[in-house]
C-alpha cells in the first residue's frame, strides 16, 4: 500500500458545548458552519454524561424536514414518539434510523441512566428526494453485526465492511456508519472510496492516523479526513473506540433553518409557512 493512497488528517475538531431541546446539554461537534467539508453530513452531536440533570429534560415534540437523523446509544434509554403514531425506546446499542422527508414532529425524551452515551448524526437529503414519505426504522442491538477480528470489534450500522451488510443500506445517501474498538498496539485499515468524505469521532482513547506517528489524536474529538484509497489506524498503549462515518457529496446548495434542511430560501419559508398552517405533515 503506497503512502500517498493513505488518507492524512485534514482537519481536527473540537466540539463546541451547547444547550439543545429543552435544556439538554451535549457536545456540538459538527453543525451549521461544517455544511461543505463534511458534506453529505450536517451535524454530530454527541452526548456523554452521568448527570441526568444534563439531558432528562429532553427534545420535545419539534419538526424536521430534508434530513434522516441516525440516533446510536450505546448506553441510555430514550424514549421516542412521532407523528407517524411510532412510539419506541431507544436502549444500549440500540440505533434509531429516521427519514424526515417531506416532514415528521417527534419528540426524544431520554430516562433517568448510571451513563448517557451516544451521538446523533443528520444526513443531508439529495434535493430529489427532500419531499419522500417520512419513515421510521428502529435498529435493534442484536440487529447490528459485530465483526471480530484480532481482539477488534467493528459494529456495522449502515453498510458494507469486508463483504459484510450491516443492519441497514442507506435509502437516498448510502452512507458508511462504523462503531470501532481497536486494542492498544494494534493496526486497522479500511478500504475507502477515495473521493467519499470520511471523519470520525473518538469516544475512548487515542490513536495515530495515517502515515504520521508524530501526532496522536485523543478522545472527544472530530477527524476529517483528505480523499484517499485506505483509512488507517494504529494505537500505542491505549484502547480506542470511534464512530467512523463516509458518504458520497451531494455537492448541493444548503438552506438551513433551525430543524428543517432545504435547498433554497424559498423552501425553507415554504416549510415555515405550513408548520404555522398545520399543513406541515403530508398525508
Amino acid at each position: 500500500m503506497r503512502a500517498n493512497n493513505l488518507r492524512t488528517i485534514k482537519k481536527i475538531v473540537t466540539g463546541q458545548n451547547a444547550v439543545d431541546g429543552a435544556g439538554v446539554r451535549l457536545v456540538r461537534e459538527i453543525g451549521y458552519n461544517d455544511t461543505k467539508e463534511f458534506d453529505p453530513f450536517l451535524l454530530l452531536d454527541a452526548f456523554d454524561s452521568t448527570d441526568p440533570s444534563d439531558y432528562i429534560k429532553g427534545f420535545p415534540w419539534h419538526p424536521h424536514r430534508g434530513i434522516e437523523t441516525v440516533t446510536y446509544l450505546i448506553e441510555g434509554n430514550i424514549e421516542h414518539g412521532d407523528s407517524m403514531g411510532n412510539k419506541d425506546s431507544i436502549l444500549s446499542g440500540d440505533c434509531q434510523w429516521m427519514t424526515a422527508g417531506s416532514g415528521i414532529i417527534h419528540q426524544e425524551m431520554p430516562k433517568p441512566s448510571e451513563l448517557m452515551l451516544g451521538a446523533q448524526l443528520w444526513i443531508n437529503l439529495p434535493a430529489k428526494d427532500k419531499m419522500v414519505p417520512p419513515k421510521y426504522r428502529p435498529i435493534l442491538k442484536k440487529d447490528i453485526p459485530v465483526i471480530e477480528e484480532n481482539g477488534n470489534n467493528i459494529r456495522i450500522l449502515c453498510g458494507r465492511y469486508n463483504g459484510n451488510a450491516g443492519a441497514i443500506e442507506g435509502d437516498y445517501v448510502k452512507a458508511l456508519y462504523l462503531d470501532v474498538e481497536i486494542k492498544e498496539g494494534s493496526e486497522w485499515i479500511l478500504e475507502t472510496v477515495p473521493e467519499h468524505t470520511l471523519f470520525i469521532y473518538i469516544l475512548r482513547g487515542e490513536a495515530e492516523f495515517g502515515d504520521r506517528s508524530d501526532n496522536i489524536v485523543p478522545e472527544k474529538h472530530v477527524v476529517l479526513f483528505s480523499e484517499g484509497e485506505h483509512f488507517k489506524v494504529r494505537t500505542k498503549d491505549m484502547n480506542i473506540r470511534f464512530l467512523l462515518m463516509s458518504g458520497k457529496p451531494l455537492n448541493e446548495p444548503v438552506a438551513w433553518g433551525g430543524p428543517i434542511v432545504m435547498n433554497t430560501k424559498e423552501e425553507l419559508n415554504q416549510a415555515f409557512e405550513e408548520l404555522h398552517n398545520n399543513t406541515f405533515i403530508k398525508n
